[in-house]
């Protein structure tokens, strides 16, 4: 059997399907690792994770632009870092970002390091919710 061009270009192109197909079927399926404040460490840099906890401090940028949030769990605490994208998402959503404190929250954010601190991006303005 001899593979010519237009033999090929078929198997590429089956292949591309059933592969677009499966990413459609099983992307919905994937979910956010929850973890705890305590577990987050310096191996988990750039991954995306779900915490639940308390806002126990809130405090705006010098720009005005940001907010840095303290989210703690009882037993550890991580800043969560909200940028003004997810800042106008949030106020899209009729809320402000204060009305967060001393509220038990969600977050799915990005783990990463500032300044040899651990800190939590928030992922969108979505992924902040009051439960």
């Amino acid at each position: 059997m001899e593979i010519t061009d237009e033999k090929l270009l078929k198997i590429a192109l089956v292949t591309s399907l059933i592969g677009i197909i499966g990413l459609i079927i099983f992307t919905p399926t994937i979910e956010v690792k929850e973890v705890d404040i305590k577990d987050i460490n310096r191996a988990m840099i750039d991954e995306e994770v779900k915490v639940d906890g308390v806002i126990t401090d809130v405090a705006q940028s010098s720009s005005k632009t940001s907010y840095f949030l303290t989210i703690s769990d009882g037993e550890a605490q991580i800043s969560l870092i909200i940028f003004e994208s997810q800042v106008a998402d949030i106020q899209s959503r009729n809320l402000d970002i204060n009305d967060f404190k001393n509220r038990k929250v969600s977050v799915v954010g990005t783990i990463t390091e500032y300044n040899s601190d651990l800190e939590l991006i928030l992922s969108s303005g979505d992924s902040l919710r009051i439960i």
